[in-house]
C-alpha cells in the first residue's frame, strides 16, 4: 500500500462525509477504498477543522487500530513510518502556527500503533528503539506548547506526546535502561518559562513517569532532578525577565503538587514525597 503524502487524496469535505458515514455505521470499512481513505486521513491529520481532525480522523484511527483491528500490521508499519519521517516534524520549531496540529495528532497516531504492537508484537525491537529516539528528538524541539486554540480546538502537543511516551514505556520491547533518558526529557518540559500550563499538561506528563516508576525506574533518578531544581531556578532568575520566571515557578509547583498527590498513600514512595515537600519550600 502506498501511503506517500503529496499524491492524490480526498479533499477535507469529501473525507469528512465518508468518515461521518463510517462513524455512524452507514458505511462498512471493508467495502470502501481503504488505501485512498487512509492516505487522506494522513494528509489531513492536522486539519484546522477540529471536528474532522479530532472527532473523525483520530477517532476513526482509534476504532480501526484499537477497537476493531481492521488495519493490518503491514499498513500500521507504513503509518508509523509516515508519522516519524514526515508528519511529526512538520514545521518543527514554529510557534503559534497551524502545523502544531499535524505534529500533535501524528504523535497520537503513533501512540495507537505502539499500543496495538504491545498486544500483537508486529514491530521489530529496532523500530521501537528508533521510535523512542525520534520521540525524544521531537519533544526536545517542540516549541508550540499551546493547549486549546480558540476557533481551532485542541493542539495539546505536550499532553499528546506524553500519552505517546506512556504507550512506549508500556511496550515490552523498550529496554528499562532507557527510562532515565525519557524521564529527563519529560522533566525538561516541566521547566517551561514561555507560558503557563493551564490544560492539565502537568498531569499528562506525570502518566509516563508514574508508569516508569511502576516498571522499575530508580527513585534516585527523580531525587537527583529535585535536588537540582533550586540551583536551576537561581540560574534562570538571572537570565529571564520576571514574568517568565514566575511562569516557570508556577509550572514547577503545579507539577510537583500533582506528583505529590498522585503518589500519596504509596509507602514505597513516601521518601520521594518528603523530598518534594522540601523542594516546594525552597522554590520561590
Amino acid at each position: 500500500m502506498d501511503l506517500s503524502l503529496g499524491k492524490i487524496s480526498l479533499g477535507e469535505s469529501e473525507l469528512k462525509s465518508i468518515l461521518t458515514e463510517i462513524k455512524y455505521e452507514r458505511s462498512q470499512w471493508q467495502e470502501l477504498e481503504t488505501t485512498l481513505i487512509l492516505k487522506s486521513m494522513l494528509e489531513h491529520i492536522g486539519s484546522k477543522d477540529s471536528e474532522l481532525r479530532d472527532q473523525l480522523i483520530y477517532s476513526t484511527f482509534y476504532r480501526l487500530i484499537i477497537e476493531s483491528n481492521e488495519i493490518e500490521a503491514e499498513i500500521l508499519t507504513e503509518l508509523l513510518d509516515a508519522c516519524i519521517n514526515e508528519l511529526m516534524f512538520k514545521g518543527i520549531g514554529e510557534k503559534e502556527t497551524d502545523t502544531v496540529f499535524t505534529r500533535a495528532f501524528s504523535t497520537l497516531l503513533i501512540a495507537l500503533i505502539l499500543g496495538r504492537d504491545s498486544q500483537e508484537n508486529f514491530l521489530p525491537k529496532t523500530t521501537i528503539d528508533t521510535t523512542k529516539e525520534e520521540l525524544i528528538k521531537y519533544i526536545e524541539l517542540e516549541k508550540d506548547i499551546r493547549g486549546y486554540v480558540p476557533g481551532k480546538g485542541w493542539a495539546h502537543s505536550i499532553a499528546h506526546v506524553a500519552d505517546t511516551f506512556d504507550e512506549l514505556v508500556k511496550n515490552p520491547k523498550l529496554d528499562k535502561e532507557n527510562y532515565p533518558e525519557i524521564l529527563r526529557v519529560l522533566w525538561s518540559k516541566v521547566l517551561i518559562s514561555s507560558s503557563v500550563y493551564v490544560h492539565d499538561e502537568d498531569e499528562r506528563l506525570l502518566v509516563p513517569i508514574l508508569e516508569m516508576l511502576e516498571r522499575g525506574l530508580n527513585v534516585k533518578e527523580i531525587e537527583e532532578l529535585l535536588e537540582q531544581l533550586p540551583n536551576e531556578l537561581k540560574v534562570q532568575k538571572q537570565q529571564i525577565d520576571s514574568e517568565k520566571y514566575w511562569f516557570l515557578v508556577f509550572n514547577i509547583k503545579s507539577f510537583l503538587k500533582s506528583f505529590h498527590f498522585k503518589i500519596n498513600g504509596n509507602p514505597k514512595l513516601s521518601p520521594l514525597q518528603k523530598n518534594m515537600e522540601q523542594s516546594l519550600t525552597r522554590i520561590y
